[in-house]
């Protein structure tokens, strides 16, 4: 496998982990999930989105570096290492949800630890439609979760597809994933993977037909 750090990204309940689960076993890879249940502010964000969102977003700024410095490690991309989100989601988030003040602290310390994160060999960007999600969503259960409301998911679908339109740090796959089901449909997992492992310019655009 040629790449030896892959992320995989998308918005809430695209399907992230279930494809890093998936990728992990039939790569042998080391896997990193992002520690995001752990975060202490996240249920009370979803209730009340502008008294929470600066120390939600803080923490999550700090979680997610401390865990990619982990990533620094030479012996750590021996074999592959997929991880289930990047560090510069981070941002995304930060401008669908602070406002100015706030922002203006939160691109001060962004900056300072941004230098230090590594690079994917490859970046694979999960997409669908706000109704796909709002089905993934509810089949996954997380109370928090049913919260969310179509407005806010939309809006962050509408910025994950400005960042990664933008984006040219490493080669992106982008994958429509609204018409496939890699659990319990194994051609639609294999074909993304001859997609993967086949991944030989900067950016291409995948929309499975479904098998």
């Amino acid at each position: 496998m040629k790449h030896k750090f892959i992320i995989v990204e998308g918005p809430i309940g695209v399907g992230k982990t279930t494809l890093v689960d998936l990728l992990g076993k039939e790569l042998n890879a080391q896997i990193m999930y992002e520690e995001g249940n752990e975060n202490p502010f996240l249920e009370k964000f979803y209730t009340d989105k502008k008294a929470y969102a600066f120390q939600t977003q803080i923490y999550f700024l700090v979680s997610r570096y401390k865990q990619h410095q982990q990533l620094i490690q030479p012996e750590l991309f021996k074999k592959v290492t997929i991880c289930d989100y990047m560090f510069a989601k981070d941002k995304i988030f930060a401008y669908l949800n602070l406002d100015e003040k706030e922002l203006v602290l939160y691109e001060k310390l962004y900056a300072m630890l941004k230098s230090s994160a590594p690079v994917p060999d490859l970046v694979i960007y999960l997409q669908a439609d706000v109704h796909t999600l709002i089905h993934r969503i509810r089949q996954r259960g997380k109370q928090y979760e049913q919260k969310m409301s179509i407005e806010y998911l939309e809006e962050l679908i509408k910025a994950y597809n400005h960042f990664f339109f933008n984006y040219n740090e490493s080669p992106l796959l982008v994958v429509n994933t609204n018409n496939v089901d890699f659990v319990h449909k194994p051609g639609d997992f294999h074909n993304l993977l001859d997609q993967i492992k086949n991944m030989s310019v900067m950016t291409k655009y995948y929309t499975p037909v479904g098998v």
